[in-house]
């Protein structure tokens, strides 16, 4: 009968949604989720969420392959999924992830969609990264290639490095060389903040697994933290992060509180593989 999917996108950041209830004995390898994703020869996709409905849970694999801990606009699609599925016009779900429990809270009438979700307590400590350093890193400067950027290193149960330094285009060499520097031993997002007043920011993303990306809700949550802990941005103000493809709300707590993320999520389309 092949296999069913059901395709979502929050903010540009598309996904492919596959139920472990219609998996059978069906493995969703790291080569199937690759070519789901092609978007040439396949279906096209930022990443395979693998979503168990009757125990809400969310597991990632990239469109190259890799698995990453958590995934924030991933999480608003798996969410508005469980919420289509069951019929409901608004739900509230917890949602496992390998990066801990998230809970959600949807809003599901057409025209209208909208999550928001409890991420997890974010971590400046090095292990949790993980960063090799010996205190957390906040401003950071770090060389890389021909160029010196502050960093400040942020875990939403996913690595994150992100500067406020303006580097304009320089972006595209600046992020791959982040990426592979051997302070991040298991890679990092890489966030550019610019344009920012201390309520609104503009981010781009270079993304573990997917490249540059429309949007990273992670990454949005990690870069209003940052801007919290090097004092750009006052605590338990919501502040407006703005992505190439739209724009997320996000609110940092007292330490150690979980970070509020609000966004929009769409259902695309749905339909089977390898009939």
């Amino acid at each position: 009968m092949g296999l069913e999917f059901y395709k979502y996108e929050g903010l540009g950041n598309d996904f492919l949604i596959v139920e472990t209830e219609a998996l059978g004995g069906f493995d969703i390898t790291t080569d199937v989720a690759v070519a789901l994703c092609d978007r040439h020869r396949g279906v096209g996709g930022d990443g395979v969420l693998i979503v168990d409905l009757e125990s809400p849970r969310m597991d990632v694999i990239n469109s190259d392959g890799s698995v990453p801990e958590m995934c924030g606009n991933g999480i608003r699609c798996a969410a508005l999924h469980i919420a289509r599925r069951a019929g409901e016009t608004a739900l509230e779900v917890t949602i496992e992830t390998v990066a801990g429990p998230h809970a959600c809270v949807v809003v599901n009438r057409p025209g209208a969609e909208s999550v928001a979700v409890q991420m997890a307590p974010p971590s400046l400590v090095p292990r949790d990264l993980p960063l090799h350093a010996d205190a957390p890193w906040l401003d950071h400067p770090l060389a890389v290639d021909a160029h010196t950027v502050r960093l400040t290193g942020v875990s939403m149960g996913n690595p994150h490095a992100i500067t406020f330094d303006d580097v304009g285009k320089a972006r595209f060499e600046i992020g791959p060389a982040i990426q592979r520097d051997p302070h991040f031993p298991e890679g990092v997002n890489v966030g550019f903040v610019s344009e920012h007043d201390g309520s609104t920011m503009r981010l781009d993303v270079l993304e573990r697994g997917a490249g540059w990306t429309q949007a990273c809700g992670t990454g949005a949550c990690a870069a209003a933290v940052a801007a919290v802990e090097t004092g750009r941005t006052a605590r338990e103000e919501q502040l407006s992060v703005r992505l190439p493809g739209g724009t997320l709300m996000v609110t940092v707590g007292a330490p150690g509180d979980t970070v509020s993320m609000q966004g929009p999520a769409h259902f695309v389309f749905s339909g089977r593989v390898g009939d």
